[in-house]
């Protein structure tokens, strides 16, 4: 890679996988919000930003004597063609459960990636908190520890509230903390019961907000104010009739 080359980029060169993590995490969701943008312009470079560093961090360990580039895509190819025998001339298989069955099956018993000590070992620390949270629900759902359906769940995030405001109400910053934590734990196990992934419905949320902060600023300025001039009780109003032309409730 020529970035990397002694005549190459002094940035490039300095780079290390440790300290692209970050851009890593970045592009993939820039993609994903050019997905949900519908912006396949934009999608197409996100993608091409992505691979980028996915190819950069590959061919550092190359240059360690670690691995090649070539073998990333060459164990990929690999495991998803054992791991889709009904595809390349095995038993057929009609239904997206049965497939899953498999390749659970593939992965433990022709691969040997079973749990050696917990179900939840393999839980990612790096995975941001939102997104683990979700993934040790999963992982636990598969050993029958879970809510056999949504409802109760409901009573769960009542009592969790509940225990929030009791601590809030106690001054104790410490527990307000934990208890915050607790209700939005639960908070992730309801949308996962839901059939939501969370980590797609706050993201949702937050582009939604910014839309509409971005119109109350734009209403504003066509009235010569700006926000810190306008007042709260200006701005709800606002804030309230841009809800209402979206036809959708919110909370704020």
């Amino acid at each position: 890679m020529r970035l990397r080359a002694p005549d190459g980029c002094p940035w490039d060169r300095e780079q290390d996988p440790g300290t692209l993590r970050g851009n890593l995490i970045e592009e993939a969701y820039e993609a994903i919000s050019a997905i949900e943008e519908g912006d396949d312009e934009n999608l197409r470079e996100e993608l091409g930003d992505l691979m980028l560093v996915a190819t950069m961090i590959a061919y550092m360990k190359e240059q360690e004597g670690r691995f090649r580039v070539a073998e990333v895509l060459e164990h990929i190819c690999a495991k998803l063609i054992r791991r889709h025998p009904h595809v390349f001339g095995g038993p057929r298989k009609d239904t997206p459960g049965e497939v899953i069955e498999q390749w659970n099956h593939i992965k433990e018993n022709v691969e040997g990636k079973k749990t050696r000590h917990s179900a939840l070992e393999r839980v990612p620390r790096t995975l941001p908190p939102l997104e683990r949270a979700y993934e040790i629900q999963q992982k636990v759902a598969k050993v029958g520890f879970d809510w056999a359906e949504a409802g109760p769940v409901w009573d769960k995030m009542q009592e969790e509230l509940g225990e929030l405001r009791e601590a809030h109400e106690q001054k104790d910053p410490l527990r307000v903390e934990s208890e915050l934590g607790d209700l939005l734990f639960t908070a992730v196990n309801l949308g996962r019961l839901l059939g939501v992934d969370p980590t797609l419905a706050l993201n949702g949320t937050n582009q939604k907000f910014i839309a509409r902060f971005q119109e109350l600023e734009a209403r504003l300025q066509s009235m010569g104010l700006k926000p810190q001039e306008a007042g709260l009780e200006r701005m709800d109003a606002i804030w309230n009739q841009i809800k209402a032309q979206d036809g959708k409730s919110s909370s704020k």
